[in-house]
C-alpha cells in the first residue's frame, strides 16, 4: 500500500496477508506510524490497495460495505452533540433505512444488556468517556453488520477507565461473538482481549509474527496472573526490542 505524501510516494504497508476467521477476536499491534490503521481502513474499504485484493467470504470489501457488513469504533466516540443517547445509537438504522419497531427493539435491549437505559435521553456532553465509547460500541452493533473494525477505541481514555473497557468489550463480545479486528499499541490489552495478535513492524508495515492466544475463556483480571499471558506479553515485546 503506497500513498502521496508532501509529493513524495510513501510504501506504508508492504506484504501484507491476514485471514481472520468469523467470530474471531483478532487484534493487530505496532508502533506508531507502523500502518495499523490504515490495514484497518483496507479491511473496511475506506481505503483501496494498491495492490492485492481484499475479501469477506469471498465478497469484494466494497460489494460488502453497500451490504452494510461492517462498523467502525473509533478512538473518538463521535457522538453527535445534538442527539441524545437513544438517538446516538439509532442513527445508523435511520441512515440505512432500518428504523423500525424490530430493530429498534433490539437497539434498546443493546443499550439495557450494557448499563445504558436510564440514559436514553441524556446528551453526550454530560456522559463520561467511558460512557461515551459504551455508547460508540452500542451504535456499532444496533444493526447487522457481521465485521467490528475497532480502531484504538480506549486509547484517550485514563487508565483506569481502559481497564473497565477492556473487561465490557470482552462481556460484550462474548455475548454477540461479531467478528473484531482491533488496533491497539498496548501489547497486555491485545493478549488478554483476543483470539489472535498480529504484530506489525515499523514503516513499511509488515506482519511479523501472529500469535494465538491460549488462555481460557472466559477472560478477567485474574487471566493476567496465567503464565502464559506472561509469556506472549513478552514475547511480542521483544519484537520491538523491550525484553
Amino acid at each position: 500500500m503506497t500513498y502521496a505524501k508532501e509529493k513524495m510516494q510513501v510504501e506504508a504497508l508492504k506484504n501484507v496477508e491476514l485471514a481472520v476467521e468469523p467470530g474471531e477476536f483478532f487484534s493487530i499491534v505496532g508502533p506508531s506510524g507502523c500502518g495499523k490503521t490504515t490495514v484497518l481502513k483496507l479491511a473496511g474499504g475506506l481505503l483501496k490497495p494498491t495492490t492485492g485484493k481484499i475479501s469477506l467470504n469471498g465478497r469484494s470489501v466494497q460489494e460488502s460495505r453497500k451490504s452494510h457488513e461492517f462498523a467502525f469504533v473509533f478512538q473518538t466516540p463521535a457522538l453527535l452533540p445534538w442527539r441524545n443517547l437513544r438517538d446516538n445509537v439509532l442513527l445508523p438504522l435511520e441512515i440505512i433505512g432500518e428504523d423500525n419497531e424490530s430493530n429498534r427493539k433490539g437497539a434498546f435491549e443493546l443499550l439495557d444488556f450494557m448499563g445504558l437505559s436510564k440514559f436514553l435521553t441524556s446528551y453526550p456532553s454530560v456522559l463520561s468517556g467511558g460512557m461515551q465509547q459504551r455508547v460508540s460500541i452500542a451504535r456499532a452493533l444496533s444493526f447487522s453488520a457481521r465485521v467490528l473494525l475497532m480502531d484504538e477505541p480506549f486509547g484517550a481514555l485514563d487508565a483506569m477507565t481502559r481497564a473497565k473497557m477492556g473487561y465490557e468489550l470482552l462481556r460484550i463480545w462474548s455475548q454477540f461473538r461479531r467478528t473484531v479486528i482491533f488496533v491497539t499499541h498496548d501489547i497486555p490489552e491485545a493478549v488478554l482481549l483476543s483470539d489472535r495478535v498480529a504484530v506489525m513492524s515499523e514503516r513499511p508495515g509488515k506482519i511479523v509474527d501472529t500469535r494465538t492466544i491460549d488462555i481460557p475463556r472466559p477472560r478477567s483480571a485474574e487471566s493476567q496472573n496465567d503464565s502464559r499471558f506472561s509469556l506472549h506479553v513478552q514475547a511480542i515485546r521483544k519484537h520491538f526490542g523491550l525484553g
